[in-house]
C-alpha cells in the first residue's frame, strides 16, 4: 500500500538526521538549511528534467502555504533543539500525527459524518505513547519556551503535512512540491546566513572553506532529505493520512538504532519496550487499513474521511 512509502521516507531522514548531528559540529544551523535547499533544488531538478516535467503550476498559493508552514516548522524544531533535552523537543515534534488525528476529527465533525477511523487515532496515541518510553522526555520550569516552540513545530508540521496531501489531490506531483519547498528551505537558510550568527557567535562567510568531510555530509543531507521529501509527499498524496501519520514514528526507531551503531548510545528495557510499541501500533495500523478499506469498498460507499482523508 502507498502509506509504506513512508517507511522509506523515515529511513531517508533519520540518514539525514545523523549526517545532521555530524554536520552540527562544523556548520550553524542557518547553513546547514541553506545547503540542504540548496542541493535539494539541483537533484530535483535533475529528476524533473530526466521526467519531461515542467516547474510551471497554477497552485502558486498552496505551494507558498505549505512552503512558509514547513520551512518555519523546520526552523522552531531546530530552535527547541537548542533550548531542550534532544530527546523532548523530539518528542514534541512527533507529535504532529497526534495533531494530524485531532484535525481530521474537528474537520469530520463539522462536515457531520458519522465515520472516523477510531482504530487508527487509537494506535497513533500508542505510537506516541511508545515514543515518551523510549525517549523519556523531561522539562523544566525554565524551558518553557522550548517547549511551547517545540509544540508550535509539530503542530505545523501537522498543517504541513495536510497540504502536502492536498497539493496531491490537486495533482501536483511529488517533485514539484519537493523542489520548491528545497527552494523555500534555501531561501531561508540564505537570511540566516547573512544576517544571523555563526556556530560561535561569528558573522557567517558564504566564501568560507570546505573540508572534504564536510562537502560530504552537507551533500548527503541534500540528496537523503529530498529522497525523504518525495517517499513523504508520496505516502501522503496516496496513502491513507492516518496511517502514513502513524508510520511516521517508526523514524525515532531508525534513529535510535542508529544511534546504537554510531555513538554506542545504551538503551534500556523501557526504550526497547518502546520501539516495541511503536513497530506494533505500525504493523496494526497498516493491516486494520486494508482491512477496512476491502470492507467500504465491498459494503459501503467510500466515506471521504475514513478512505480519502
Amino acid at each position: 500500500m502507498q502509506s509504506l512509502w513512508m517507511l522509506v521516507a523515515t529511513l531517508m531522514f533519520s540518514i539525514m538526521g545523523v549526517c545532521v548531528k555530524l554536520a552540527s559540529e562544523t556548520y550553524s544551523v542557518a547553513e546547514i538549511i541553506m545547503y540542504r535547499g540548496f542541493i535539494g533544488v539541483i537533484f530535483i531538478y535533475i529528476l524533473i528534467l530526466q521526467q519531461g516535467g515542467s516547474l510551471r503550476t497554477h497552485l502558486i498559493w498552496q505551494h507558498l502555504w505549505r512552503c512558509v508552514v514547513g520551512v518555519t516548522a523546520l526552523w522552531l524544531w531546530f530552535c527547541a533543539i537548542g533550548l531542550l533535552p534532544l530527546a523532548t523537543a523530539m518528542t514534541l515534534n512527533y507529535m504532529a500525527p497526534i495533531w494530524i488525528s485531532g484535525i481530521l476529527f474537528v474537520a469530520a465533525w463539522r462536515a457531520g459524518k458519522r465515520r472516523f477511523e477510531w482504530g487508527l487515532v487509537l494506535a497513533i496515541t500508542a505510537s506516541f505513547v511508545g515514543v515518551t518510553l523510549l525517549l523519556r522526555p523531561s522539562i523544566h520550569a525554565d524551558q518553557w519556551l522550548g517547549g511551547f516552540l517545540g509544540l508550535c513545530s509539530g503542530a505545523l508540521s501537522a498543517l504541513a503535512y495536510l497540504q502536502v496531501r492536498h497539493l496531491g489531490q490537486l495533482g501536483e506531483p511529488e517533485s514539484r512540491v519537493v523542489f520548491y519547498f528545497s527552494a523555500t528551505g534555501f531561501i531561508a537558510g540564505l537570511a540566516g546566513c547573512l544576517f544571523g550568527p555563526g556556530l560561535h557567535g561569528e558573522s557567517i562567510s558564504l566564501l568560507r572553506s570546505h573540508s572534504t568531510y564536510g562537502m560530504f555530509l552537507l551533500l548527503s543531507i541534500g540528496v537523503f532529505a529530498a529522497i525523504a521529501q518525495m517517499a513523504m509527499t508520496r505516502a501522503y498524496r496516496l496513502g491513507n493520512t492516518l496511517v502514513t501519520a502513524n508510520l511516521q514514528y517508526t523514524g525515532i526507531v531508525f534513529s535510535s538504532i542508529w544511534g546504537v551503531l554510531i555513538w554506542s548510545d545504551i538503551l534500556g528495557f523501557f526504550s526497547w519496550l518502546g520501539i516495541a510499541i511503536i513497530l506494533v501500533s505500525g504493523i496494526v495500523a497498516t493491516f486494520y487499513n486494508i482491512r477496512n478499506s476491502a470492507t467500504v469498498k465491498t459494503v459501503t460507499p467510500a466515506d471521504p474521511i475514513s478512505t480519502e482523508l
